[in-house]
């Protein structure tokens, strides 16, 4: 999947998966070392994630149904809990690609299935 910052013309990442099971949602990163450049987890529906037992850190960005940016976590190390009762899903990225990428809470995203 891809996944367009339409605010800032910019890209995120085009090589998002997606995780829409439970199972999928259980799992996350958990089995990744890291994150490649343009990787990352697209979690739908989701309000809040975790990073226990993950061994890299990661950034967060939560969405509500519209795709429209409603809270940004930067960094979030291991062992963390991350949530945002105001989300309906949330994209994982490697750390500081979203401080790279300049997007911001309230930016419109759109996710584009490849």
């Amino acid at each position: 999947m891809r996944v367009i910052n339409v605010t800032r013309r910019t890209t995120l990442g085009d090589l998002v998966d997606i995780a829409d099971t439970n199972l999928k949602r259980r799992t996350g990163l958990l089995k990744h070392e890291r994150l490649q450049d343009g990787a990352g987890l697209w979690i739908v529906p989701c309000g809040g994630v975790h990073t226990v037992l993950m061994r890299f850190v990661i950034d967060v960005i939560y969405l509500d149904r519209n795709q429209r940016v409603r809270k940004i976590v930067c960094e979030l190390a291991p062992w963390r809990l991350s949530y945002c009762l105001l989300a309906h899903s949330a994209l994982e990225f490697p750390a500081g690609y979203i401080n790279r990428s300049g997007t911001r809470k309230g930016d419109q995203l759109d996710l584009q299935v490849t």
